[in-house]
């Protein structure tokens, strides 16, 4: 069975259609790279898997479960943890209460976190509005693993990051590969994305135009849909 298996979706913002039949599906462990230009329907795929944006028609089964009927925060607390774009932090709450907000029982706690991103650790009491953007990065991750996910999803976790905090979210990320969690990944650089993904998917104009293993992305294909 699959973890997450997302057929035929179409998604609109009022009036107008921004996906036209995405499917792809991904296996419990998988590294899944959602891929394409910018304005190709990456990030309107996460909030219609996440249910912030319903699809209008498709379905979305998350371990042989259907979601579309289900509010956000059921879906999350089916094992859907996501990071998302601009990271969204509670600006007024300190790093620790960012953390426990939505914490639930697992094998992420607030020390496996912590040795994860020791940083925060270090920030135990700062507000969440007085960290640098890179460190805000690290909460919004540190914060969806407190839920204990089945599946992270991270959108655009590395964008406008200086390069010593990008290695830092990469690292993590091959981390928490290598322990087994299931993650969708949306980001723009392939040098570090394809050497940690086990398949890839490919948006173009709200469609699913390709999908395959890093190593079958061929250059032609890079050229072709991510304008490489």
């Amino acid at each position: 069975m699959m973890l997450l298996d997302v057929q035929d979706i179409t998604t609109f913002y009022g009036g107008s259609q921004a996906l036209f039949g995405v499917e792809f599906r991904m296996a419990e462990g998988e590294v899944v790279a959602l891929m394409g230009r910018n304005g190709m329907g990456k990030s309107t795929t996460i909030k219609s898997i996440c249910n912030l944006m319903p699809p209008r028609s498709g379905r979305i089964f998350f371990d042989g479960k259907e979601t579309l009927r289900q509010p956000p925060h059921k879906v999350a607390r089916l094992g859907v943890g996501l990071v998302p774009e601009g990271r969204r932090c509670f600006p007024n709450l300190s790093v620790y209460e960012n953390l426990v907000a939505a914490a639930r029982p697992g094998r992420w706690t607030l020390e496996r976190v912590n040795d994860l991103f020791p940083r925060l650790a270090e920030r135990r009491d700062q507000m969440a509005r007085s960290l640098s953007g890179g460190e805000q990065q690290m909460l919004a991750v540190g914060r969806a693993l407190m839920t204990n996910p089945r599946l992270l999803i991270l959108d655009e976790a590395t964008e406008g990051l200086a390069p010593v905090i990008r290695q830092d979210i990469w690292r993590a990320i091959r981390t928490l590969k290598d322990d087994g969690l299931s993650i969708l990944v949306v980001d723009k650089t392939l040098s570090e994305l394809l050497p940690v993904a086990d398949r890839c998917v490919v948006l173009e104009n709200g469609r699913t135009v390709w999908a395959g293993t890093p190593d079958t992305l061929s250059a032609e294909l890079q050229d072709r849909y991510l304008g490489i």
